[in-house]
């Protein structure tokens, strides 16, 4: 009586090497490796007098496989419902297989008949076993007596007329094939198709093997399936049944490590499963025979469950697999083989059916490359040669020296001393001792004092049994040397880096190199200043020179550094090198008292892709005073260029920003920056109010003072503002501006820069031309003398005061005008216009001058349509002219003529 489905074996009369085995629903064969070895196997099924070759097409649709290891250990399964086991009433199974061996030394094939009795009675409704080579499902059939109760599972009354009468009771009449789509066959074209399809007294059987035209892939959960479902119809006393089955098989699932092999099934099968199902046993075992817990964890195998998967951890490495080598390309690798099997058997909620779902899973590593590792142990006037790692399937045939080849036995006649090594783990290594005064080994001599030895060679090495050759090349080399090397050494003071080599024992044997530019090029001996006292070179580097670089930046210095190598040339030996990191003494941003701001922009090492010129401040307009391809140099008052004012404390804090920006468009403020990583930030802190005291004391000089007279050079600019608050101003981008007609103009012009109070600045001539011109005709009049044109009523000059943008009135003059237009013989022209003047600037110490102040002398006699030559005079040697104009200023087409 076996409890549980367990397995009943009866002792088999076969001698050729371990005994047969029932495992559970199969039946497992191995065969001994010392007689398989070397020998063509062939396996055929005994079917009591008759003897069946089981080819692999056979084999698959019948429920037989097979697998060998490269050493000839073979292992063959055989389902209990295959073709050719005497099946007795689904409980006892009589199996019988003929082993045929043909060897090369042998003078006639060796035969052996294998038989065996398996006992399995507790079958599962449904039973799914998932082989090597092939899918098999079977299900439990109902009789007229039962009532259906299994799903998919359907008795038809009104068919049986159509059924032939040559399909006898309890026989299969056709088959659909879902793949998906729908496929019929008879039985017979079944079997010639290449499945397996048979009934046993309780049970409908169905076989295919993988990658057939009525399977189809499927992944679930992530893991690829290869499935086989059928609907059989099959003739019963009285009626037709139909039963729907299915197989899904694993054909991946796998993850591999250098360590672990992780194997994924997934948890819930649809193709399988339609309803709710619980899981009433998981088992794990190694080549279809199942492990108990103690033996799982000595091997250190893991069975789990997730909420999608059924996860096999299986250490690489593990006793029931093997490794093997192999040379692809001629490289060494090595794989590792074991073959995991799953079981489960889960019971649906709805129908209370069990299935039973066994996979056998043979699994191989992909290539794992092993490059072999030549070691030199080192050893006076001997190489001493250990290659290695490999597997105990490697042999060494022969070794390759520059002389010839030797075998092994030749290389310890000639006294290399070969040896090869075994280790516990079965791998293995090769030993190999060569004097240098062998001719062999090859010798020059780079210098007087160094002696270079050269041994190149090749080992020939093989895998068996398969006998792949394959090669490994090998240089070896060693010197006897006394060569110093020669040193660098390096320190900075506030300017410079101060770099020393001192020469080795070769002298100046080498060229000294510096990196520029991620690239490195011989040391510039016009660039630096350099000293040779014929041990060492000495060399003066400034921190701002091309060859160092800017690592980072900070309020009062900055980290620069040099990169130094020393070069062998003719064997570009680096021999040595020097990275020289300092921190010098550098102002980034200084605050004025009167506003000015100084910042200093520089390029860091991190954005190699910056070019400082195109950096800009806040408001883009605002760009560099000076600029090269290390700095840019900004200059700015703090209520210009985008210079946000907050207040803290008794602090006032003005903020500015530089950085790559970009516009969105000619007039749009939207702006954004083109490379984040560089953003400067430029700060002044002011205090609000602050009481400083000084304490002087004076004392007699021998001789007045003198200075030298200096020259310099004062800037007048007009621009139109936008509104009477003189707030905003067009840009030059703006321009042409265009304006209605009667719309006033609001011009302002402005000393720049200047924080000379003394300075004042008056509008001598102001007049409107119909050209850029200054000098064409026709011209209008706008301020005369340093008067409005009283013929022009529309004329008004605007006072100014001091504010956050203008500290000293004097420098600033505004005035504004009506939009007109020029007429000629009555004719309207409807084009632009161009504002000029004449601007003055005096000295307002000297007040009985033109610094009497704007229209100090009201000129009544100004005609309109003047020349414009014919308003300009002499001028005083306290008074500097400057000419300006604006424009175009374009009447707009939709001006309505008063």
């Amino acid at each position: 009586d076996v409890a549980m489905g367990e397995s009943e074996v009866t002792p088999s009369d076969s001698y050729i090497g371990r005994p047969s085995e029932c495992l559970w629903n199969i039946m497992r064969l191995t065969l001994d490796e010392a007689l398989a070895v070397g020998s063509q196997l062939e396996i055929a099924a005994i079917n009591g007098t008759d003897i069946i070759p089981l080819s692999p097409t056979l084999a698959a649709q019948c429920g037989y496989s097979m697998d060998s290891d490269p050493w000839g250990n073979t292992k063959v399964f055989v389902s209990l419902l295959g073709c050719y086991v005497d099946n007795q009433a689904d409980e006892t199974f009589n199996l019988g297989l003929r082993i045929q061996m043909y060897g090369d030394g042998l003078s006639k094939k060796v035969q052996h008949d294998v038989t065996e009795t398996c006992s399995y009675s507790r079958w599962a409704s449904r039973e799914i076993l998932c082989d090597r080579n092939y899918m098999e499902v079977s299900t439990l059939m109902v009789t007229p007596e039962v009532p259906v109760t299994m799903d998919g599972q359907k008795v038809q009354e009104t068919w049986q007329d159509a059924i032939p009468d040559a399909v006898a009771p309890n026989s299969i009449w056709k088959m659909t094939f879902h793949t998906p789509d729908s496929k019929v066959m008879v039985l017979k074209d079944a079997h010639r198709a290449g499945y397996g399809a048979m009934t046993t007294p309780t049970r409908l059987v169905l076989r295919s093997p993988y990658n057939m035209p009525e399977t189809y892939a499927e992944e679930v959960a992530g893991v690829p399936m290869e499935v086989f479902s059928v609907s059989t119809y099959y003739k019963q006393v009285r009626r037709l049944a139909i039963i729907v089955s299915a197989a899904a098989c694993p054909t991946g699932g796998l993850v591999f490590t250098d360590e672990v092999i992780t194997w994924y099934v997934p948890r819930r099968i649809p193709p399988l499963i339609s309803s709710a199902f619980k899981i009433l046993e998981t088992h794990m075992g190694i080549n279809g025979q199942r492990l108990d817990k103690t033996m799982m964890a000595i091997r250190r195998y893991k069975l789990s469950i997730t909420e999608s998967h059924v996860v096999i951890e299986l250490p690489v490495g593990s006793p029931d697999g093997y490794y093997k080598s192999h040379a692809p390309d001629y490289s060494y690798h090595i794989t590792y083989t074991v073959e995991p099997m799953l079981e489960l058997l889960w019971r649906a909620e709805d129908t209370r059916a069990d299935t039973r779902y066994k996979v056998l899973f043979p699994i191989t590593t992909p290539l794992m490359p092993r490059p072999p590792h030549v070691t030199e142990i080192p050893e006076q006037k001997v190489f001493n040669v250990l290659l290695g790692t490999f597997l105990h399937d490697v042999s060494l045939l022969n070794i390759t020296f520059t002389t010839g080849v030797l075998t092994v036995t030749e290389c310890n006649a000639r006294g290399f001393d070969f040896q090869e090594h075994r280790f516990a783990n079965s791998s293995k290594t090769f030993s190999l001792q060569v004097p240098f005064s062998d001719e062999v080994v090859l010798k020059h001599n780079p210098n007087p004092l160094t002696t270079v030895y050269f041994l190149p060679l090749v080992f020939g090495l093989l895998i068996l049994p398969e006998q792949i050759p394959f090669p490994h090349p090998a240089e070896l080399e060693a010197s006897l040397e006394d060569v110093v090397l020669p040193t660098t050494t390096g320190f900075c003071d506030q300017d410079n880096f101060y770099i020393s080599v001192k020469y080795g024992s070769q002298g100046d044997n080498f060229q000294i190199m510096m990196l520029h530019a991620g690239s490195w090029r011989e040391l510039d001996t016009e660039l630096y200043s350099l000293t040779d006292n014929n041990t060492h070179v000495s060399i003066v580097v400034p921190y701002t020179a091309p060859d160092t670089v800017f690592e980072t930046v900070q309020s009062d210095s900055i980290r620069a550094r040099v990169d130094l190598l020393l070069l062998e040339t003719p064997n570009m030996w680096q021999l040595n090198d020097l990275s020289l990191a300092c921190y010098f003494p550098l102002t980034m941003t200084e605050c004025y008292p009167n506003g000015t701001v100084t910042a200093l922009a520089v390029k860091v090492e991190s954005v190699r892709n910056l070019n400082p010129k195109y950096l800009t401040l806040s408001d883009q307009s605002c760009k560099p005073v000076f600029s090269n391809d290390r700095f840019a140099f900004f200059s700015f008052s703090l209520n210009s260029c985008g210079t946000t004012r907050t207040f803290f404390d008794n602090v006032m804090a003005y903020e500015n920003e530089i950085a790559m920006h970009h516009s969105m468009g000619k007039h749009q403020s939207r702006k954004g920056l083109i490379n984040p990583d560089y953003r400067h930030t430029v700060s002044c802190y002011y205090l609000v109010n602050d009481t400083e005291t000084m304490a002087f004391r004076t004392r007699p000089r021998n001789s007045d003072p003198k200075a030298d007279p200096g020259v310099g050079q004062l800037v007048v600019q007009m621009r139109l503002a936008q509104e009477v608050s003189y707030d905003l101003f067009y840009q030059t981008e703006d321009y042409p501006v265009v304006k209605y007609l009667q719309q006033p103009l609001y011009f302002e012009v402005e000393l720049m820069w200047s924080t000379d109070p003394r300075i004042a600045l008056v509008l001598e001539n102001c007049w409107a031309t119909l050209h850029e011109d200054r000098t064409t005709l026709p011209s209008w009049d706008l301020i005369v003398k340093r008067c409005e044109n009283l013929d022009d009523r529309y004329i008004v000059f605007h006072p100014v005061v001091a504010d956050a943008r203008i500290h000293i009135p004097a420098h600033v003059k505004r005035f504004s005008v009506k939009m007109f237009t020029f007429t000629t013989d009555e004719t309207v022209l409807k084009e632009q216009i161009f504002v000029h003047c004449d601007a003055d600037l005096c000295d307002t110490t000297k007040p009985d001058g033109i610094c009497s102040g704007q229209c100090a002398s009201p000129l009544r006699d100004a005609k309109p349509l003047k020349p414009t030559g014919s308003r300009r005079g002499r001028r005083a040697a306290d008074i500097s002219q400057h000419q300006i104009s604006s424009g175009p200023i374009l009447l707009s087409d939709s001006s309505n003529f008063v």
